[in-house]
């Protein structure tokens, strides 16, 4: 408001006669250069660092919320039979496989059936081809496909929005209140 309250003195006071021609002329024409008091910027408040979470502890924590895998694996099979744990396998397998496929979609890294007879690129890469067996000279190398391996063609892992403290829980304890 301090430059308008000024621009309108400047003017009344010029066309009144309060303020001389020769000094409102002056300050129109007073070169542009002349320095500017610098404003003082503000420091801004740290914006609060989000909490970091492994992408691994997110897609054990839905594959455990939405299959129980974590549970089957962790159970003591010991105090089962073969066929309670396949009761139970079966379900938790089912239950993985659609959740996986929802936030990773996989495919074959070599497009063969296991047993058929493949050969490797001349420049291929150590982590895509896992050779056994009578492995000498120089590539590209031929031999019989014992896994067609898997690729993942797309990774969407949702992201985590939780708090420090449970950055690192898969399953939260759940407490029956009664």
């Amino acid at each position: 408001m301090g430059r308008i309250f000024l621009a309108f003195r400047v003017f009344f006071g010029t066309m009144f006669g309060s303020v001389p021609k020769d000094r409102a002329i002056g300050l129109l024409e007073a070169p542009q250069d002349s320095p500017q008091p610098k404003t003082k910027e503000l420091p801004q408040p740290a914006a609060k660092p989000k909490p970091v979470r492994s992408e691994a502890i997110t897609l054990l924590a839905a594959l455990q919320r939405e299959a129980r895998l974590i549970d089957l694996i962790q159970e003591p099979l010991s105090d089962y039979s073969d066929d309670q744990i396949g009761a139970a396998a079966r379900d938790v397998l089912r239950d993985t496989r659609e959740a996986l496929s929802r936030m990773i979609q996989l495919q074959s890294v070599i497009d063969a059936e296991d047993g058929d007879t493949v050969e490797t690129p001349a420049d291929f890469d150590a982590g895509c081809f896992k050779l056994s067996g009578n492995v000498s000279g120089d590539p590209p190398f031929k031999g019989t496909l014992a896994h067609h391996g898997w690729k993942a063609a797309k990774c969407e892992i949702p992201l985590w929005t939780g708090s420090d403290q449970a950055a690192n829980v898969i399953a939260p304890a759940e407490i029956e209140v009664s």
